[in-house]
């Protein structure tokens, strides 16, 4: 299992104990709110059968109890309707400035709302002589500020767990690039570095050569890869601080790489290039050697994933609404959409040896250092892959 597997089964596993810690806090929420309301419902009852006594009273009646059952209440709300919804009574109900301009029809809405959601308890009086009916009221009640609060109470704490886990993430997740970018700074010096003195004497001894065979055909070609060698120092010393751009034709650095890859290509591989006309003289501000490096980054992939090395290496540079758009295709085996991105993270490889660093320092180059953009355009696992850079022109 690739390591970029197991890092998404980790989130899979992270992201299922979240939402098991969501359901069970929104499961106690809402028990303690049931019950709550449960309690607040009976309180209610309670206050009717006081506001009974109280329509019912006789001369047996203890008006101290009933009255202080019915002050008791000081947090629900309560609406106290006859039978044509005339208003009769209320407590704890609060008004906006705008209602109280018509105080007694808003709280008729307001109670008619609460009947619409159930909270009404009809109160039948009867005269305590001989049992007559005396009507009926309507005891509307809504929730207290308590049991809103506590309602609304898992949604707020599950808002900031929300934030404190994004900024949490987005700090581990800045930390773990600064330091992956240290890493590669220090790699990529360090490896210019120990290029330097073996290059230096390759350099001394093919000019050795040069002095004592002076007509072998082999000696330019040793250059060439000498001076190779050079650049790809160069390139690696120019990591990790900000490359100086300049004016270069995109054609130029394309035409280079496709010819560099035709020499060091397999035979049976066949390099194509294709610029369209319009695309011929377009400039943009570059660093061409590590511009370069990252066309001949993507072309070595391609023909690593021909299969039998048998196959096509296609690159194409082309303008479109003011960028310049560079392809680079093969027929290889492919990637699985799940890892069009999956490709540009480090470590990320599908070779059997691999470092997975070389598509990750190729999106750092064009992104942060040239302000294009690199991404996988098309692939179809068996079919090839198609790989595309854009870049602002001139």
């Amino acid at each position: 299992m690739r390591w970029t597997d197991r890092l998404r089964n980790v989130k899979i596993a992270l992201v299922a104990t979240a939402v098991l810690i969501v359901a069970a806090s929104l499961f106690v929420s809402y028990t303690l709110t049931r019950d709550l309301q449960e309690e607040e419902k009976r309180n209610v009852g309670v206050w009717a059968e006081a506001m009974r006594s109280m329509a019912q009273a006789d001369e047996n009646t203890d008006l101290a109890l009933v009255l202080k059952v019915m002050e008791s209440n000081h947090t629900i709300p309560v609406i106290v309707l006859d039978e044509a919804d005339n208003l009769l009574d209320c407590r704890n109900v609060s008004l906006s400035r705008r209602e109280l301009r018509d105080s007694v029809a808003s709280i008729q809405a307001r109670a008619r709302s609460m009947r619409k959601a159930g909270h009404m308890m009809r109160l039948e009086l009867t005269s305590s002589g001989n049992g007559e009916s005396l009507g009926t009221l309507q005891i509307c009640y809504g929730e207290s500020l308590m049991l809103q609060r506590l309602a609304r109470y898992p949604y707020v704490q599950l808002g900031v767990m929300a934030l404190f886990l994004l900024i949490a993430f987005f700090a581990i997740l800045s930390s773990k690039r600064a330091e992956q970018n240290r890493v590669w700074v220090g790699l990529s010096r360090e490896t210019a570095h120990q290029l330097g003195t073996p290059i230096s004497s390759l350099m001394a001894w093919t000019q050795i050569l040069r002095d004592t065979y002076p007509q072998d055909p082999m000696i330019p070609e040793m250059e060439t890869d000498v001076e190779r060698l050079q650049l790809v120092a160069d390139r690696f010393s120019k990591i990790g601080s900000r490359p100086e751009l300049k004016r270069d034709r995109l054609a130029d650095v394309v035409r280079t790489t496709a010819d560099y890859m035709r020499r060091r290509a397999p035979e049976q591989v066949k390099v194509s290039l294709r610029i369209e006309h319009e695309a011929a003289e377009a400039e943009a501000m570059l660093c061409a050697p590590l511009y370069q490096w990252v066309l001949e980054n993507l072309c070595r992939n391609a023909i690593d994933a021909i299969p039998n090395g048998i196959g096509r290496l296609s690159i194409s540079l082309a303008v479109r609404e003011g960028r310049a758009l560079i392809l680079v295709s093969d027929t290889g085996k492919g990637i699985p959409r799940k890892d069009f991105k999956n490709v540009f993270r480090p470590g990320f490889t599908t070779k059997k040896r691999g470092w997975g660093l070389g598509l990750s320092l190729a999106k750092r180059i064009i992104e942060e250092y040239h302000s294009g953009r690199i991404y996988v355009r098309d692939s179809q696992p068996g079919h090839g892959t198609t790989f595309a850079i854009e870049t602002d022109i001139l």
